[in-house]
Order: structure tokens, then sequence, then C-alpha cells
């Protein structure tokens, strides 16, 4: 017997789908019938499942997948409520502009047997809601209802087509149970979408104008910087971005992005900067904002030099979902960053170097001299301890971890993931750590913290389907955010599925970004010298959780605490061993200055 549901797997298999990360409710009935069905007949499904007992670490998971992969993973959640409890992670698919396909059920509409899958349990009637797709409207590229199975895998290949062109991001879908018990015959099961026909949007390019205004404008600059922080959400334009720089001497900062942009050991590359007063800005006289959110915080006294000109290319360069965003520019270009960088390195071949060439070189010899004394001073950072003396500082460990990972990996490191998920810390990650190749550090790109537990899983399962040969999956968070991650689900997952990753904690007892913001706006206000516990935004000294001993409980992963710098080295290098050799998860609590 075939249904609807049938034709839902057999579509999301055809489309290319490996993996569904679900959590099943009364709603799914049909889906779990046909599942089993698929499993008598053949032995398998046709569609990896995998079981997350939160929904909000299943759709971190198809986030982390997506950005390995690239491509979109499914996520199947219960009713209203099940749509609920995504919660943040429907922020962070959005603005990390991740593909992915959400399916929900919905109350049956039937009450006295009409059809199979008519209400049968009192919920049914507390869970049919006005307006399901409500709760995650505004979030999503596409909501639709799936009202037959007769045309069923017409409406999922459009919810695809859309989830998959730039701007890329979530689609929902929802359908009443009584759609996805329907009947269907053979033919409708059978009956297989010309995929060629349905594809993602062309990404669009630079005008010809646009092209040689840009290319002048960077060419003749005195001193033109480039601000970015998601082109590396394609890898494919990392190298080209790389071209362009050298090409033309121009340095590169990255603003709170949440991919690879540029190799960390690119000659032009100055840094990773998350809010602040950016430098270099002021000295520039062409900016060109690439595929940036928020390239500086206005209030903090961030402009570039009066006369300066500035261009921004960007999948959505007005930011239209943004609640207000503003940058006074001379030039505004919807583009896809690798199609635009393949046009501006072509003309700037095409062009006449010696118009160029001393302005050029005396580019280089000033970012030469601004890079070494970034470098010194990251050096510099990873040798210094905390105020006590004892404990490490955030540099200091991320140093040493970075020491080890290369040393216990094959690679030397080139084929490690790394999630960054810290709040007030990631710009040490991205600093420190250095990722070199593209497509191999992410953030979420939202808000929404606790990403990074289901995020790890789906990069985990998305570097196996893609095949990257990855060694290791190395994720750094703080002891807040781990909280909201769900981890007693999370490390359950992970123990099922077999997607062991290395977990550092950044313990300072609190969440420092709230009692940061509070200082910024009341710098001498009688919060400014309370503690962190006395603000409520501290977890104080005594009642702190056992962080890695929650994984061990929930997933048997290997745990440990660590409250010296001198204790580092041997920890890290053991954990790496554990998850590399063990297939186990690994936990290290790092103690850090409290807040």
């Amino acid at each position: 017997m075939y249904t609807t549901a049938s034709v839902f797997f057999k579509t999301l298999a055809d489309a290319g789908i490996t993996h569904a990360f679900v959590n099943w409710g009364s709603d799914h009935s049909a889906f779990l019938e046909d599942l089993h069905r698929q499993r008598t007949e053949s032995g398998k499904t046709l569609i990896e499942i995998v079981t997350c007992p939160s929904e909000y670490v299943a759709l971190s998971a198809a986030q982390g997948y997506a950005q390995v992969t690239g491509k979109p993973a499914a996520v199947i959640v219960h009713v209203d409520v099940g749509t609920q409890a995504m919660a943040g992670a429907v922020h962070n698919v959005d603005r990390g502009q991740s593909p992915v396909l959400i399916v929900a059920g919905s109350s049956p509409f039937t009450v006295h047997g009409e059809l199979r899958g008519s209400r049968n349990e009192f919920i049914m009637w507390l869970q049919d809601v006005p307006d399901q797709p409500a709760i995650v409207r505004q979030y999503m590229r596409y909501t639709a209802q799936i009202q037959s199975g007769k045309n069923a895998a017409k409406v999922i290949t459009r919810a695809l087509q859309i989830a998959t062109s730039q701007p890329k991001g979530p689609v929902y879908l929802w359908a009443r149970r009584e759609i996805m018990d329907e009947d269907v015959d053979d033919a409708t099961v059978n009956d297989r979408i010309p995929l060629s026909k349905w594809p993602s949007v062309t990404a669009g390019a630079l005008t010809p104008n646009a092209v040689d205004t840009i290319t002048a404008a960077l060419t003749h600059a005195d001193f033109p910087l480039i601000v970015t922080a998601n082109p590396g959400r394609n890898t494919a334009a990392v190298p080209l971005l790389a071209e362009l720089s050298n090409t033309l001497g121009i340095g590169i900062i990255s603003c709170a992005a949440s991919s690879v942009a540029i190799p960390y050991s690119h000659p032009y590359y100055l840094g990773y900067f998350f809010g602040g007063k950016l430098p270099y800005l002021p000295d520039a006289d062409v900016v060109l904002l690439l595929d940036v959110d928020v390239p500086w915080v206005d209030v903090n006294d961030n402009a570039p030099r009066a006369g300066a000109k500035v261009f921004v290319i960007d999948n959505d360069p007005l930011k239209r979902t943004f609640g207000w965003s503003h940058v006074d520019t001379d030039m505004l270009c919807t583009a896809d960053a690798e199609t635009a960088l393949g046009q501006l390195v072509h003309a700037v071949r095409a062009s006449d170097t010696n118009t160029y060439t001393a302005k050029v070189e005396a580019r280089r010899q000033s970012l030469d001299a601004s890079r070494t004394a970034w470098r010194a001073q990251l050096s510099h950072a990873e040798t210094l301890l905390a105020p006590d003396g004892v404990k490490p500082s955030v540099p200091f460990l991320l140093g040493a971890l970075r020491t080890a990972v290369n040393a216990g990996t094959p690679s030397g490191g080139r084929k490690v993931i790394w999630l960054n998920e810290a709040a007030s810390a990631s710009g040490l990650i991205w600093n420190h750590i250095g990722p070199e190749e593209p497509g191999s550090m992410f953030m979420s790109g939202g808000t929404s913290l606790g990403y990074i537990l289901g995020g790890s899983i789906g990069a985990s399962i998305g570097a196996k389907v893609a095949g990257k040969g990855t060694e290791l999956v190395v994720s750094i968070t703080g002891d807040g955010n781990y909280l909201f991650g769900s981890p007693t689900s999370a490390y359950w997952v992970a123990r099922k599925y077999d997607t062991p990753f290395l977990m550092i904690v950044l313990n300072n007892r609190g969440w420092f970004s709230p009692k940061y913001s509070m200082r910024s706006v009341h710098p001498d206000g009688l919060g400014s010298v309370a503690s962190g516990e006395k603000l409520t935004v501290g977890f104080g000294q005594e009642d702190n959780v056992d962080y890695a001993g929650v994984a061990a409980a929930a997933g048997g992963a290997w745990a440990k605490q660590v409250a010296r710098a001198d204790e580092l080295k041997g920890v890290f290098e053991e954990a790496v061993r554990v998850v590399r050799e063990e297939r186990r998860c690994a936990v290290i609590d790092c103690i850090i200055e409290s807040i």
C-alpha cells in the first residue's frame, strides 16, 4: 500500500536528500508506517532517519549538514508544538542562509472516522491552531500546505527549488494527518519529477557598468579595503577573493562571519572583528562590502574616511528582512559572490597594469607591515595566562588547542572542521585557530545560542556524505551556550549515530555578553563593578554544572575538567586521540577567568 507519505520520501530521495532529522508525533502515523514498509521491502529506508529528542537539536543538525555539504537536509516535527520547539534554530537557518526543508504534520480535520487518520486522541483538538505556519512564516523563504498525494511531489520540489535559490534558506511544509495517509496508486509514486526542469535560480551577476566602475576604483585607490563575511558559504568564491586581493594588494577584514572567507595565511588578510572600533576603515579610500550583513557598528565611530567610495555586492544588499540596515554607498549590486568576483578578476587581468603598478606595490608594503604587527600581537597573547597566573587566558588555551589538533591529525589540521559559538570570544577563536581551508570553520550566522551541539552532529554526518576525508570535528562554545543546546539530547544522538566530536567548553561561570552589553550602555553605572552572579548573569562558583559529566551520562562521552594552563596540552592531546581512535565524543570543561 502506498500513501502520500510514500510520495514524500521518494521525492526527497529523488531530489538528493540523504537525511531527515526527526522528532515524531501523533501526526506522523503515515510516515512511520511507510518507513517500515520500505524496511520490509528493501531492508532499508530511502533516506536515513536521525531521531532527535529535541527539535532544536534536529534543526541545528540540519543546518550543520547543509553548511558542510552545501545541500539541504529535511527536518520533520510534530504539529504546532514541535514547530515551536525548533525555537531559535529557526532564526539561525534564516539568518545563516542555510537551505533546510522543514515538514510538520497537523491535527486531523475529520472527527468521525470519515477518512483514515481521523482524530482519535484528545490532544488533536488542542493542537489544531488557527494558523500553524504563522509560527515560522516570517523566517521562511516559502510556506505551503500539502493537500493531496496527487501533487505532493510538485509541492515538495517547488519548496526545495526555493530553498536552494539565493538567498538560500529554510522552507516549511505542513499537512493534515489524513492527507499524508491518503492512498495513492503506483503511477503516482513512480512518477519521477524531471529535476533538470526545476533548477535553482541562476546566480546573479554584476552589470558591465558595475564591473568597470568597481574595477577602476579598486585599481586606482591609494588604500582599498574589502570588508567581508560570508562569501565562503560557497567555497568556490574563496580562491577568487584571494586572487583579487593578491593581484591588487587589497587588505581584507572579516566581520561577524559564519564561514571562512579567506585563508588565514593569506598575505593581505588582516583579521576577524566582532563589533567594536574597526581598524583600517578610517584609512580606506575605496571600500568593497562583500556578502557582509553588518560591516560595522555606527555608534562605535566607524566610517570610511571622508570622500571614500563604497560599493556593496550581496545577494540582498538592502537586507530587506532587517528592520533597519543602511550604509552610505555609491553603488548597491545584487549579485552572487562567486560570479561577481570572477567578473572582477577577469576585468583586472584584462586591464593595463602599468597604470597602477606603483600603487599596488605601495599597498603591499603597507599591508605587510600591518599584518606582521597583527600576527605579533596574536603570538604574544598566546603566551599570557589569566590574572591569577594559573588558569589559561582564552588566547593561551586556543593556541594550545590548535597545536594539539594539528599534531594529532594526519593532515596537520587541514582536514578538520571547526564549529565556533563562543559569543564574546568568537573573534578570538577565528584569529587564534586561524582556519585555512574553505569550509573548515562555521558559525550559525544567527544569534540563537546553542546551535553548536546539533550543528556538530550535522557537520559530522555531512562530512561523511560529502566524502571530505574529515579527520576530526572540533567545537568551541561557552558554558551558557552549551546549556542552550540541549546537551542530553545531543550527546544521545551523537552516540547513537556515530558522530563523535571534540567539544571545548570555555567556562567563565556565566554569560559574559549581557554583562558586556550593560557596561557598554552604563560604563559608570552601579552594575559596572558588580559580579556576574550579582547581576544574575553568572552561575556562581559553587553551583556550576558538570558540563562534561552531562555528556558522559547522556552519551558515554570522555569527560574532563581543566583549571590549570599547564595541564591543557596533555588533556587536549588525549581528547583528540579518544575522538579519533575510540569514536567517542570528548568534552573538556575549561575553567577560565570568571565573570
